[in-house]
């Protein structure tokens, strides 16, 4: 296992993949907690949108994911209020227009080879500035967190106390959103866009099986995420898979296994 350390890139992958495995199940227990699942995809399918435009006018893909990413976000969030009784009908149409906009620009990039990797992701090819631009990122996103997070949690169980509370609740909302946003597109590059999700929702579904309270879920989603990306990792390395199909697979197989031990000590 620590012959791949003596090569840079895996060190880099490495500091990426479980910095991005710890934040994007921490978002993941939230979105999963407000039923909304679906922004992972919508989001994810829009940064492919941004990966375009960046490497089409030569500014970096991530940042370029980033930006698109929280238009895509607060747009989804403006939407809903236009479709109240069909909420989740805003993600929908976010997710199509992303894949659209996507699928156009993608005739115009140079270079389809690039634009694939951040499809499927590339976790061994990140260059210095998207390593610091993770770093920076995931270190925004855990200070957030943890700052907001009995707000955060107020909100979801019961939102109209929390505005009695004389909590911000559109604020916090606004801020929320600004991390999901921020977290898909950074984790864009490692796992791949059309992964996000899965690594949002898998580790929290595994943590919810083992977990009797929700601080104990917040906590085992990201440590679920960790143990997927070494593992992840590991396999793509010695057995010459993708990395990101790698992580996604190895999270399902243990959801697998979570699900086949639930059921059998609920027969007993």
């Amino acid at each position: 296992m620590f012959e791949m350390f003596s090569y840079d890139f895996m060190r880099r992958a490495f500091i990426v993949g479980i910095l991005v495995s710890i934040i994007v199940p921490l978002i993941g227990t939230f979105v999963v907690n407000k039923k909304n699942s679906m922004v992972g995809d919508a989001l994810s399918h829009s940064s492919l949108a941004g990966v375009a435009l960046g490497l089409i006018f030569g500014i970096n893909p991530v940042i370029a994911a980033i930006f698109v990413c929280v238009i895509a976000a607060f747009g989804i969030e403006v939407i809903r209020k236009n479709f109240a009784k069909s909420s989740d009908l805003s993600t929908a149409i976010v997710m199509s227009s992303g894949i659209g906009l996507a699928a156009i620009l993608s005739d115009f990039v140079p270079g389809a080879a690039n634009f694939q990797s951040f499809m499927f992701g590339s976790i061994v090819a990140i260059p210095d500035i998207e390593l610091y631009t993770v770093v920076v990122v995931s270190m925004i996103v855990i200070v957030a967190y943890a700052t907001l997070y009995k707000k955060l949690v107020y909100i979801i169980f019961d939102e109209d106390g929390a505005r009695l509370s004389n909590i911000n609740v559109g604020l916090i909302n606004k801020i929320f959103t600004f991390l999901i946003a921020i977290t898909v597109a950074i984790a864009s590059r490692t796992v791949g866009a059309l992964m996000v999700s899965s690594l949002m929702v898998i580790p929290v579904s595994c943590a919810i099986m083992v977990s009797h309270s929700f601080k104990k879920t917040v906590i085992n989603s990201s440590l679920f995420g960790i143990l997927f990306t070494i593992i992840g990792i590991n396999l793509s390395y010695y057995l010459q898979l993708k990395p990101g199909g790698s992580i996604v697979l190895t999270g399902l197989v243990v959801l697998i296994i979570l699900m086949v031990v639930n059921k059998f000590r609920k027969n007993n």
